[in-house]
């Protein structure tokens, strides 16, 4: 028997009636469309699924879609707009997106760190990124990236 929940998600709220049994990431992908959530490995070790739910990491390969019940969810789609997040022109200008696949998930694993601390060290980006993981970049320009886009997300609250 399907739940009815409601939820925020990429800022818009939903309500869906769902089955008890049903991944979030098949939600995602599946009922709602919104593909750029990847299924890798599908037991929560690559980090290709990663979602935020209340701004946190979270592998949607492993949560069920009913537990999402009165919470905000924000997938890649939902980090830009109109143009790509300061994060994701980060990622493009230092290299760090070669085949793409870890990329919706390593973008909000490192949005989720640089909400909570803007100002992220070396360790910390890589401790943030720890639960993704990438075959191509050999995880350097994904550091890059990230200290890039802390520098000019501080820069522009400067201004």
């Amino acid at each position: 028997m399907a739940n009815k929940i409601s939820f925020s998600l990429n800022g818009v709220a939903m309500e869906k009636y769902i089955e008890p049994n049903l991944l979030l990431v098949d939600f995602l992908r599946n009922e709602l469309g919104l593909t750029g959530t990847k299924v890798g490995c599908g037991i929560g070790e690559c980090g290709a699924c990663t979602v935020l739910i209340n701004g946190e990491p979270v592998n949607s390969c492993l949560t069920l879609a009913v537990t999402i019940d009165g919470k905000e969810i924000i997938t890649v789609e939902g980090l830009a707009a109109d143009k790509l997040s300061p994060l994701q022109e980060a990622f493009i200008k230092e290299g760090a997106v070669q085949c793409g696949y870890c990329t919706p998930g390593m973008l909000l694993s490192t949005k989720a760190l640089l909400d909570k601390n803007p100002d992220p060290d070396e360790n910390q980006i890589k401790e943030a990124i720890s639960g993704n993981l990438c075959r191509c970049t050999g995880y350097a320009a994904i550091v890059r990236a990230v200290q890039r886009a802390a520098k000019e997300l501080k820069e522009k609250v400067a201004e």
